[in-house]
């Protein structure tokens, strides 16, 4: 993450009040979105940063040659495996990495927890810097175009997105949109509703279930 208004204390406080009795579904679901959807781009020898990686649900479940995950969080260190390299660094910060080191980069539900868009926008030269040519950033969050009041009910939510504001962005740092989806899946996972896994292997397989219900865009784009 970057740096933000928490400190460390209040940032342990809100995800271990957030996610307490959470842990297990989440990685049982993050297990199926690795498995039936994310790794269609993610090649098995693969070098992949989950940048917000929080508790590690995607970064310890993608199947990947090097995995890194950043995260301001100091539970993320105790969380991570030991093949996961963990970078506790402000993200919008030049990051410790090599200029083209990284075959994809991954995140979830972070870029609502960043300040504004200049912090953003250091963040996305950042990736576009250390992905190879071709490589990949997969992006998901909360669009606020269909979440116009439940968007702020989380006490870290600072920068609205949508898919298109996001694109735009991408756009113009020389990413090619390979895909953008308004909706993807529901809100979230913290406070919702447990979806059956089965249901959740039919719905990423279901478009028209995404338009339904989905609450989060999804965008897909390799760097030129």
């Amino acid at each position: 993450m970057t740096q933000t208004p928490h400190s460390s204390s209040e940032l342990v406080t809100i995800y271990q009040e957030r996610f307490s009795g959470q842990e297990a579904y989440r990685f049982a679901v993050w297990s199926v979105l690795c498995r039936d959807f994310f790794q269609q781009w993610v090649p098995h020898d693969a070098t992949v940063l989950d940048l917000g990686c929080g508790y590690g649900e995607f970064i310890r479940q993608i199947k990947a040659r090097h995995k890194l995950g950043m995260d301001l969080n100091p539970t993320a260190a105790s969380k991570l495996p030991p093949e996961v390299r963990l970078l506790a660094q402000d993200c919008s910060a030049p990051w410790e990495l090599p200029d083209a080191s990284l075959d994809v980069v991954f995140t979830s539900n972070f870029f609502e927890h960043l300040p504004d868009k200049s912090a953003l926008g250091r963040t996305l030269d950042q990736v576009r810097r250390c992905l190879k040519p071709g490589g990949r950033l997969i992006a998901m969050g909360p669009n606020i175009k269909f979440l116009p009041g439940r968007y702020w009910d989380f006490w870290d939510h600072y920068l609205p997105l949508t898919e298109l504001s996001l694109r735009e962005g991408l756009e113009i740092r020389g990413f090619n949109i390979s895909e953008c989806h308004p909706r993807f899946l529901p809100y979230t996972m913290a406070t919702g509703p447990r979806y059956p896994l089965l249901f959740l292997r039919l719905f990423l397989r279901c478009r028209v279930a995404w338009m339904l219900i989905g609450r989060q865009f999804l965008v897909s784009a390799a760097k030129h």
